[in-house]
């Protein structure tokens, strides 16, 4: 034997022998709670006991021997497949049907033995156990004479106590009434107190009685002398030896139930099959014989189809002809009508004498078919247990066991299903036993198959994620999950629009109160608010947060979940409300870019990555666990604006994504900081200041021009043109990197009509989409046509990113 095979191998035993005795255990005491009360109050010894559990657990062998077989497999498979065993044995180019090959011999060997155990240790024990339980009927129940009333347990005895004390056991007012002789109540005995004692052998009962009377009255009446004597003794102890049968437990002999199909092991079976089928067929000659032969039947020779006199006369029947009179009619038609009864009865009793013999002949078929069935059902299961284990790669009593208890029930029901029709008569024998390894052989070469082709057919994850969302599907039939969206700007009004067109219930949505704008001061509701109001939804709309009276209406929308998209920092008290819990959606990659600006930031830092996560609130900005995340391409063109609308479409699925995720509970959190790599440093994205939207041409090219296209379109990257006391705001909201234009930061190169840019530290950068103070939003062609000696003008520096960061440690913390 090879070391790889006797490892594998050693592996299988120890689980093997492990479960079965886990099983048998868990079996026995299923066949102890079902004998359980034909054992209790016999007195019986522990060894006897000890013997009849022997031979129970001798009788569930041949169903503990499939299920350990179909565990004992799986975890063999599934421990070395999850402590990459498996992989190990495959990268050193052993096959899984190599490996199996040790474990497919030893489920044979286990087949093997599984039959021969139900063909001669089964039908033994199945005879002890018969036999144990009739001598457990005949053994009486222990006395045990109860307070305050007549007890008759003991033959010929009636027995009477007012009090015990239970410590000594001595009985106090006892009435003993001795009906031994069949005469009444000729003879009683009334004693102060008794003790009373078992002998070992539990034949005879000793009473020792103090101060007490015995009477005893003659009841014989003769012809003369009718009187009666009565007796009266008063002793001041006296000892009472009382007679008793079957009060102890006596074994029989030899056991009694040989003859049972049950308790018959294959030979047996085959020669009484063989005996009731040779009896059976004389039966069944004998009642066509006596059938034919009946008087009833006038004309059998007319209705046997094997006669072959063509002579003969087709049979006439004619009750209008032959009869002289309505008298002989009406006893002609009472004759054929008793006559018939007869031939029913007879036909009755011919069926009742042969139900016996076809009801012998096919449970003694399933008794033969079945103990090849069972041993079969070793074999089979282990092509279910080793596949699965190998697929999943789950060891343990985990999620795997689950699965294959679920597939041994499977061929449990079939089994008991199967072998019920069998015996009714339904179905064949051989397809009644067999059938449930008719449903479960494809199984395990399906299983099989996919195991030795590497398949992933068993994900447990999707199965896991699959019975979630069924579950939730059929919960929300009942009731649907409610959802309080919380969010301010446009970019929340794409996920609430699609969380209410996905069918999800939203009672409620918070978002900030109005507040007065422009020239005019104009109530200017939120984007959030308007679209909540076109849709008919009830909006909050608090100063504060932690106000009582906004908690109050908040509880009583009674939500399940708050979504949170552009707003406020949320006290704890807001929070922790919903049972599922707040999650935020959150427009860049998480732990990256926390803050109010995600969006400008990740342009304005020449991100070619971007996305959005949705993450559980905590008590901090930010920090939650991530849910789900999705990344977002930034093009080299893409200002904040653009981003802002691609990112709101895939938040807005994303959204959907989690809230059905929590509501099937099939989404896990992850630490944010299990998303950073290495030495990555983060970056921040602090709120956006009027200080940093003003360009610093004193740097680069590629930063200033990252920088007009991160604040734009709002709130918008300007600078001032400046020419001796006179200085014009101007607004930059995109232009173009030119490296082949120079001059010092901040002078304006142009023709005056075509371009107009600002030289860079490297370069410069041509302005396309602009406007003046004062002045509409126009193209670069627009703009000069109206602004005479552009060179004339030279652009002030501002602050540059770096210096305005480093200003604010706090907040890029």
């Amino acid at each position: 034997m090879k070391k790889l095979d006797r490892f594998i191998l050693m592996s299988f035993i120890g689980p093997f022998v492990a479960i079965l005795a886990i099983v048998i255990f868990v079996l026995v005491l299923q066949f102890l709670w079902l004998y359980i009360d034909e054992l209790v109050g016999k007195g019986l010894e522990f060894k006897v006991v000890l013997e009849f559990l022997m031979w129970g657990s001798c009788q569930v062998l041949p169903l503990a021997l499939p299920l350990a077989t179909l565990l004992s497999s799986m975890m063999t498979l599934g421990q070395m497949g999850e402590s990459y065993e498996l992989i190990a044995m495959k990268a050193a180019g052993v096959s899984l049907s190599r490996i199996l090959m040790p474990l497919i011999i030893a489920s044979g060997v286990i087949s093997v033995i599984a039959f021969f155990i139900g063909d001669r240790l089964v039908p033994y024990s199945i005879n002890q156990i018969y036999t144990m339980r009739d001598d457990f009927g005949r053994t009486k129940s222990e006395i045990k004479i109860p307070v305050g009333t007549f007890y008759d347990g003991i033959e010929g005895y009636i027995l009477r106590t007012d009090d015990r004390d239970e410590e000594s056991g001595m009985m106090h007012g006892v009435m003993v009434y001795d009906h031994s002789s069949s005469k009444g109540n000729t003879r009683l005995t009334v004693a102060d107190s008794a003790v009373m004692k078992m002998s070992k052998d539990k034949d005879y009962l000793v009473f020792e009685l103090y101060d007490g009377v015995n009477y005893q009255e003659t009841n014989t009446k003769k012809y003369r002398d009718t009187t009666l004597a009565l007796q009266k003794i008063s002793f001041h102890r006296q000892r009472m030896i009382i007679p008793l049968e079957n009060y102890a437990f006596h074994k029989s002999d030899s056991a009694r139930y040989g003859e049972q199909v049950r308790s018959m092991n294959l030979h047996d079976l085959q020669h009484g099959h063989d005996s009731l089928s040779v009896l059976a067929d004389e039966a069944h000659r004998k009642h066509v014989k006596e059938f034919s032969n009946a008087i009833q039947l006038s004309y059998r020779s007319q209705l046997d189809t094997t006669w072959r006199d063509k002579a003969s006369s087709h049979f006439v029947f004619d009750t209008k002809k032959g009869f002289k009179g309505l008298r002989e009619r009406k006893t002609a038609i009472d004759g054929a009508a008793n006559a018939a009864r007869q031939i029913e009865s007879s036909l009755r009793n011919y069926d009742i004498d042969s139900y016996e013999y076809t009801r012998t002949l096919r449970r003694t078929d399933v008794e033969i078919w079945k103990k090849y069935a069972q041993a079969l059902a070793c074999f089979i299961l282990f092509f279910i247990g080793a596949p699965l284990g190998a697929l999943i790669r789950k060891g343990g009593l985990g999620t795997p066991a689950i699965i294959s208890v679920l597939f041994f029930v499977l061929y449990w029901v079939v089994d008991i299903s199967g072998t019920k029709l069998a015996r009714d008569g339904d179905a064949t024998a051989f397809v009644g036993t067999f059938i449930s390894a008719f449903v479960l052989a494809p199984i395990g070469g399906l299983l099989t198959w996919q195991a030795i082709h590497d398949s992933s057919m068993f994900n447990l994850d999707g199965f896991r994620a699959g019975f979630r969302k069924i579950f939730s599907k059929v919960l929300s039939f009942f009731r649907k999950t409610r959802i309080v969206y919380m969010g301010t700007p446009e970019f929340a009004v794409a996920p609430l629009d699609a969380l209410i067109k996905a069918g999800h219930k939203v009672v409620g949505v918070v978002t900030v109160p109005d507040k007065p704008s422009g020239r005019g001061l104009k109530m200017n509701e939120s984007a959030v608010k308007q679209y909540a109001a076109n849709a008919g939804l009830t909006v909050l709309q608090p100063e504060k947060l932690k106000d009582p009276e906004f908690l109050e209406k908040l509880a009583a929308l009674k939500a399940d979940m708050f979504v949170v998209v552009g707003f406020r920092m949320l006290p704890e008290v807001v929070w922790t409300m919903p049972k599922l819990g707040t999650f935020n959606l959150h427009a860049a990659l998480l732990p990256q870019y926390r803050g109010a600006a995600p969006i400008n930031w990740a342009v304005i830092n020449g991100e070619s990555l971007s996305g959005v996560t949705t993450f559980m609130i905590d008590k901090t900005i930010d920090t939650g666990g991530i849910i789900l995340r999705q990344e977002v391409r930034i093009g080299e063109k893409d200002t904040a604006g653009d981003l802002h609308d691609k990112l709101m479409e895939v938040g807005s699925q994303l959204v959907l994504e989690t809230v059905e995720g929590l509501i099937e509970r099939n989404v896990e959190t992850r630490v944010q900081r299990s998303f950073i790599q290495g030495s990555e440093r983060l970056k921040p994205a602090p709120k956006l200041s009027r200080e940093l939207c003003h360009i610093d041409w004193r740097d680069t090219t590629a930063s200033v021009y990252n920088l007009v296209r991160g604040l734009s379109p709002y709130p918008t990257a300007f600078t001032n043109l400046v020419r001796g006391d006179e200085s014009i705001g101007l607004k930059i909201y995109f232009g173009e990197k030119r490296s082949d234009l120079h001059g010092a930061p901040g002078e304006i190169l142009t023709d005056g009509k075509t371009f107009f840019a600002v030289a860079t530290a490297d370069g410069a950068l041509a302005l396309t989409d602009v406007q003046l103070s004062g002045k509409k939003r126009m193209d670069i062609r627009a703009f000069l046509a109206g602004f005479r000696d552009a060179d004339s003008w030279k652009a002030d520096e501002g602050t540059s990113v770096a210096e305005i960061l480093k200003a604010r440690p706090a907040e890029e913390e």
